[in-house]
């Protein structure tokens, strides 16, 4: 068990405070690592930092912002002298706040502009700035794992059947913007890897598949029927992954895509 250990190890989570990223969270501290939680609620980052124990802290970053990134670096360095671990889980996943105007909107020929530059430069440009300003330091020092949380919807097209409820109502289309840029963040990855793995840095893909969220009934049992484990993802499934690919247990998988989907994709 000594290889999942990451006593002593500094982690950064970005967009710490989602579903998923609170998990990945705590999943690095149960490891033993000092946890940096960023995120752009910042009293919320801080608060979830405080539950996670006094090794653990909170700050408020703008992912697409270099200027504040370098400002977290010096901070997490002045703290703790180094970085360990980069976990780039910090994406948006559109979310349309009229439910009678999702179906319209979401679909390619009416997607928003303005919808699909902000998913870039969060989903993708947010990943280059974080790997470039906190994976520059593992590169120096010579080590170090970078994980870039992705999408089964990264490798495969989206299926718009389960947005369809029972009475055959669409409510729903999956926009593109979020298969495109989670498609460019696991090459980006293998880029990275390539690029950095003289220097000691390993850089893997995480790509996970739905999480159960309160979703409605007939979308819960559409997407079930098309994993191999009839169910989503709980918010806790992916807590070993984050752990293994942190560690030295995968000290020898650098530029790889694990795929964590209950088997979406072995369908």
């Amino acid at each position: 068990m000594e290889l999942f250990s990451l006593k002593n190890k500094t982690a950064i989570v970005t967009g710490a405070c989602g579903l998923l990223g609170k998990n990945h969270c705590i999943a690095l501290a149960e490891a033993g690592a000092n946890v940096v939680l960023l995120d752009v609620n910042v009293e919320k980052c801080m608060s979830e930092a405080k539950e996670l124990g006094s090794h653990h802290f909170g700050l408020g970053v703008d992912v697409t912002n270099e200027n504040s990134l370098k400002a977290a670096r010096d901070l997490i360095i002045s703290k703790y002298g180094k970085i360990d671990v980069l976990v780039n889980n910090a994406a948006i996943n559109d979310m349309f706040e009229n439910p009678l105007l999702a179906g319209e909107l979401s679909m390619f020929e009416n997607y928003p502009i303005e919808s699909w530059n902000k998913s870039l430069e969060v989903n993708i440009t947010g990943v280059f700035l974080c790997s470039r300003v906190f994976g520059t330091v593992m590169a120096e020092n010579g080590s170090g794992s970078i994980i870039n949380v992705a999408s089964t919807y990264g490798m495969v097209g989206p299926d718009q059947s389960i947005y369809v409820d029972k009475n055959g109502n669409r409510k729903m289309y999956k926009s593109p913007a979020y298969p495109a840029t989670k498609g460019a963040v696991i090459n980006f990855t293998r880029y990275l890897a390539a690029y950095w793995g003289h220097k000691g840095v390993r850089v893997n893909t995480l790509s996970p598949g739905g999480v159960e969220n309160s979703q409605d009934e007939y979308f819960l049992e559409n997407y079930s029927k098309k994993t191999v484990l009839g169910r989503m993802a709980t918010p806790t499934d992916y807590k070993g992954a984050i752990v293994f690919l942190a560690s030295d247990a995968s000290s020898y998988m650098s530029g790889a895509n694990l795929v964590v989907d209950g088997g979406w994709t072995a369908m």
